[in-house]
């Protein structure tokens, strides 16, 4: 094999959860680029859509919550064996510790920690049947640093570090790897919602990233896919930070 057809994702198909904007439509989009099948699943069955009308006929869409869990194994079923599962749906929630309900609170935690667990143990089960998969589970540098007003956010991506190598150690041995990205600041609708009513907040960011600007949702995509392809065929079990080296310097 060439070394960069080590990238390639040929006759792989993926589900990248989030897909329809930010970092799942950045994933999504080097995925296909890669060669790849993409099912993009979220919310949204419109911004689904204007995303699918970007990637190109190797797209497909799912609009589903990923906070219903009880559906989530009859979805699995429907959409079938994968080779690459992606979880990069995601919520945020700015507020003071204060502020935040119990109700709020859980409503993070089931977006990310308890979707992302419910979502790699049914495909993983698929992925079984095959003997091989790729799991990639997006956490955040706000797991290694602290910051305001994101307290249920933090929670929930530092819950990521306990369950990565529950994983690795339970599927491993299954052929199926399972690694982290750990994204810093990146241009997404996510980060302007937090940043753009708040220029004080912007700029104290802005200060703690090294290379002084915000990272691109491909930068994200380009990590992925590179713990997806065969070039990372031996890489299992990483947290793998791109975030400029905002996580190092803080």
């Amino acid at each position: 094999m060439k070394m960069m057809d080590s990238f390639r994702l040929d006759n792989q198909r993926a589900v990248v959860t989030g897909g329809g904007s930010g970092l799942g439509l950045g994933i999504a989009k080097v995925f296909i680029e890669a060669g790849a099948e993409v099912v993009i699943v979220g919310r949204n069955e419109e911004k689904l859509r204007q995303a699918q009308q970007q990637l190109g006929e190797r797209c497909s869409i799912r609009a589903f919550d990923v906070t219903r869990l009880d559906e989530i194994p009859q979805l699995v079923k429907e959409i079938g064996t994968i080779d690459i599962l992606v979880n990069c749906a995601g919520v945020h929630l700015k507020k003071w510790a204060l502020d935040v309900t119990d109700e709020e609170f859980l409503n993070v935690l089931n977006v990310h920690v308890m979707s992302v667990f419910a979502l790699s143990r049914e495909f993983a089960k698929l992925m079984v049947e095959k003997g091989k998969g790729s799991i990639i589970l997006i956490s955040s540098m706000t797991a290694i640093m602290g910051m305001q007003q994101v307290v249920a956010y933090t929670t929930a991506k530092s819950a990521i570090l306990g369950l990565q190598p529950s994983l690795v150690a339970d599927l491993s041995h299954k052929g199926i790897r399972v690694n982290t990205i750990a994204p810093g600041w990146i241009d997404t609708p996510m980060l302007h919602k937090a940043i753009d009513t708040d220029p004080e907040r912007k700029a104290n960011i802005m200060r703690r990233i090294p290379m002084k600007y915000f990272g691109q949702p491909e930068d994200i995509g380009y990590a992925a896919l590179y713990l997806a392809s065969p070039a990372g065929g031996y890489v299992n079990g990483v947290f793998l930070p791109v975030d400029a080296g905002a996580s190092e310097s803080f």
